[in-house]
């Protein structure tokens, strides 16, 4: 079995890894493509490589839809009225704020403008001048800035910095727009640890995110990484705060999950051994995201990123049937944790669904034995 987390670092490192195995006497070996043994991911409905979706961790249709029609159109009206129906304290809408930032931050990079073109994401430059009291389009201009400081510049550098600075002015402008919105709040958790805010002014601002959404899970992982031994905390203080999450979590919140992120920011740069995946202290952290799981609205909308982590995870524990369990829900879709650290999120994603098929099929399993 350890060979097949040596050929898993070879992938990660730039190689290629065909990714059709079949089992052998209890074990998994790598066949040809097309072998009657080869255990094919398409044989329990999972979705081809080459359709996966990077974009999003789940399905969100309304978003999906609008999103094409802004880029379609280059008009901003829609993506307005999605953000102004989306319930302020929501998961959905800080999630609906990143991708459309994202996608003109992303339009921007591809089309930067010219003497004879116009820059890509010029929607949201329109957005943010016809209605400036806008509280989405100002929520959106101000994850955009963040994004556009870590894609385009260098952290430490004079440019970084002030693409930051008017990120922060830009999130307190939202902010006063909506003062019942944690989102501005949200975004300003990365200007913190781009800007290197101290720990008492990074605490100033998490207060304000809880007073308005205490059990709000995406800002609990925007705050984690401060926290993490990589930016401005250490291992300890990112598993004080994760743990301290998950011991507040209210009934079916997913922040039982959150010393798996806690885990997951902390692990070594290599790692193939699976005893480590089967340590007592992965093993507590993978069953509370088990139990937050099973204990959440099947419409959350961060119940796709813990699944997406608990794949990640199970695989490397060599469970293999829990993790199929957890690929049928979140098949199609890639956009989250840990793929989206990939340069290739989905081929990333396909080599964890094709071990998983190929270790639950090793221990017996088939689409007939896969609960639905």
């Amino acid at each position: 079995m350890e060979i097949l987390w040596v050929l898993m670092a070879l992938v990660m490192m730039g190689f290629v890894l065909v990714p059709f195995l079949r089992r052998r006497r209890g074990a998994i070996e790598q066949v040809s493509p097309g072998h009657p043994d080869a255990a094919d991911p398409a044989t329990y409905g999972f979705a081809p490589e080459e359709e996966l979706d990077i974009r999003m961790p789940g399905p969100d249709q309304d978003l999906l839809d609008v999103l094409d029609l802004v880029q379609r159109t280059q008009d901003y009206r829609a993506a307005m009225q999605l953000l102004a129906g989306t319930e302020i304290t929501g998961e959905l809408r800080w999630q609906r704020v990143q991708a459309f930032a994202g996608a003109a931050s992303l339009e921007l990079q591809q089309r930067p403008g010219g003497v004879s073109e116009t820059p890509g994401g010029q929607w949201l430059r329109v957005w943010r001048l016809e209605h400036p009291k806008d509280a989405g389009g100002a929520a959106v201009h101000a994850e955009f800035l963040v994004q556009q400081a870590w894609r385009t510049s260098t952290r430490g550098t004079d440019e970084f910095r002030i693409i930051m600075e008017e990120a922060r002015d830009a999130c307190g402008q939202a902010a006063l727009l909506s003062p019942g919105d944690p989102v501005p709040y949200i975004v300003e958790l990365s200007v913190a640890r781009g800007l290197t805010y101290p720990q008492p002014e990074f605490e100033q601002v998490w207060l304000k995110i809880l007073d308005r959404a205490p059990a709000h899970m995406g800002a609990h992982l925007a705050a984690l990484h401060y926290w993490c031994e990589k930016w401005h905390g250490s291992r300890e203080l990112a598993n004080s705060f994760a743990e301290a999450a998950a011991a507040r979590a209210p009934q079916g919140s997913l922040l039982a999950a959150m010393p798996l992120f806690a885990v997951f920011e902390h692990l070594p740069e290599v790692n193939l051994v699976s005893s480590f995946y089967q340590s007592e202290v992965v093993e507590k952290a993978i069953h509370g995201a088990l139990f937050a799981v099973h204990a959440a609205r099947p419409d959350d909308p961060m119940l796709a990123h813990v699944r997406h982590l608990l794949v990640f995870f199970l695989v490397r524990a060599e469970r293999w049937s829990e993790a199929m369990n957890q690929l049928i829900h979140i098949d199609g879709h890639v956009g989250a944790l840990p793929w989206t650290l990939s340069p290739d999120p989905a081929g990333e994603f396909a080599v964890y669904r094709a071990l998983a098929v190929a270790g639950y099929e090793a221990n017996g399993g088939s689409p007939a034995s896969l609960p639905r």
